[in-house]
């Protein structure tokens, strides 16, 4: 038998099979911490904005990757750069433990666009007064539904959601009435995110104050809302966040209450998940994975639609691949990973590592389709 044993792995090594499968193997580095999961930073991206000496990143709440390589970010303003910013460190904004929320900015350049080099190729400064007397944009997407792909932007101190064409050139909607919170089919109370159905019809998680969710038909007509204050079932304490899986089930993170909920499409209560300590955003994967920011443990949780945790990654902290105040992230189609960060004052881009488990990796948003199963 040993004789059989050895003659096999003879014949193996001299078909050159062995040395293939050593030499697929993901070579083990030595030491390290796995700070950032499956996924390593890019760490040249974005690069800083040419002719900004002096200025640095505000606190950045948006991003949304179009493509790999058109991904727009959102930024509450820029920054006096600290005198000791540290070298090589363009896009963070101060010392350790100084957030990028402090400090008085200035509302310029609040909508960029990058390329998948990190160049920023695009600015609408154009808009830059719009967000004036506010504190600056909040949370950015395109509807998957939508083939003229308009670009929604959020803005919560200003009680308002705007819809530009994707260009940037033409401002086609307006919701809300400026800087007037309420809680009526006209206004809001601090608007925070979006989330759309094939159809176009889409809800708004209002928000800060409103502790509520906003039906829309694909024309901004107001259909219904749901939610008030408590933390019972249907009852929310800052809305932070919507995404919808392919069942047509709507995930609000219920920030301040620790929680995810999820309602049908009309309302109706149906679940939530408790003990998620900070919920900022929510991504729905096509396979049905729920991807959660938390901005108190500074991880990315995945959970399957049971609401079970399945993994989990991040570290708090102001090195490349530290997260401090995650605020929204977003996957291009090649897979690279962008996540925007408040207090940090930056956004970073990760791109899956060499051999990662596909399975830890976040996949591609979920697109429904007309009728889904």
């Amino acid at each position: 038998m040993r004789v059989l044993r050895e003659s096999w792995w003879m014949g193996l090594v001299a078909m050159g099979v062995i040395g293939w499968v050593i030499l697929a193997l993901p070579i083990q580095e030595k030491g390290g911490e796995d700070e950032t999961g499956p996924y390593e930073v890019v760490d040249t991206w974005p690069r800083p904005l040419p002719g900004h000496e002096g200025w640095t990143w505000g606190s950045t709440g948006g991003v949304f990757a179009e493509s790999a390589n058109r991904v727009f970010i959102l930024q509450r303003g820029e920054l006096p750069a600290p005198q000791d910013l540290p070298a090589g460190s363009p896009v963070i904004y101060g010392a350790p433990g100084r957030p990028a929320t402090g400090g008085k900015s200035r509302l310029e350049h609040c909508i960029l666009i990058a390329d998948a080099g990190g160049k920023i190729v695009d600015t609408w400064t154009q808009y830059d007064p719009m967000f004036s007397g506010g504190r600056g944009p909040h949370k950015i997407k395109i509807s998957p539904y939508d083939p003229e792909k308009h670009v929604w932007i959020i803005d919560d101190n200003l009680q308002q959601v705007f819809k530009f064409t994707n260009d940037g050139k033409k401002l086609v909607m307006t919701l809300g009435e400026r800087g007037v919170p309420g809680n009526d089919d006209k206004h809001f109370g601090r608007p925070t995110d979006i989330a759309w159905l094939p159809d176009g019809t889409f809800f708004i998680s209002d928000g800060y104050t409103n502790t509520r969710v906003v039906k829309f038909d694909k024309n901004g007509k107001f259909l219904t809302s749901w939610g008030k204050p408590g933390t019972g079932p249907g009852e929310f304490n800052l809305v932070h966040a919507v995404d919808i899986d392919a069942r047509k089930r709507i995930y609000i993170a219920d920030r301040s209450n620790s929680r995810i909920q999820i309602f049908d499409e009309n309302g109706k209560y149906l679940d939530e998940w408790r003990k998620i300590r900070m919920p900022m955003d929510i991504l729905i994967t096509a396979k049905q994975d729920v991807w959660v920011l938390d901005g108190a443990t500074n991880k990315i949780l995945k959970y399957d639609l049971n609401g079970r945790l399945l993994y989990s990654w991040g570290t708090y902290g102001q090195f490349s691949g530290d997260l401090w105040g995650g605020h929204q992230m977003s996957v291009d189609q090649d897979g690279n990973l962008y996540v925007a960060e408040v207090y940090n004052g930056r956004v970073q881009k990760f791109r899956p590592k060499r051999g990662a488990e596909s399975s830890r990796l976040i996949g591609q948003p979920v697109r429904l389709t007309a009728s889904p199963k």
